[in-house]
């Protein structure tokens, strides 16, 4: 992905730190981005997930114009999006779930 995923990583990580809470692991896959949050529960995630398409598009499509033409209707992001939730005991098999995909 050029270094463009190494981008977005330094982004979502300084979202992170502005809006208070963690990025514990993320991996940037071509149509996709895997990331497992910790924060806390007054934290809706749809707001979540808001703040982190939202600004990284806008931020993205600024520092690399290009990207807009092409894409497919100059969207960056699909709508939709899958939450799941992990417990502690489920924590580290979603966090080398994530860690693997750059490996797949």
């Amino acid at each position: 992905m050029d270094g463009i995923d190494n981008e977005i990583k330094d982004y979502l990580n300084d979202l992170a730190k502005e809006y208070s809470f963690s990025i514990m692991a993320m991996e940037v896959m071509p149509d996709h981005i895997h990331i497992l949050v910790d924060c806390k529960p007054q934290f809706f995630p749809s707001d979540m997930i808001k703040i982190l398409k939202g600004n990284t598009a806008r931020w993205l499509f600024m520092k690399h114009p290009e990207l807009k033409k092409q894409l497919w209707g100059g969207h960056l992001w699909n709508p939709s999006y899958c939450i799941v939730t992990a417990s502690d005991r489920s924590y580290d098999q979603v966090k080398q779930y994530i860690d693997s995909q750059k490996t797949r």
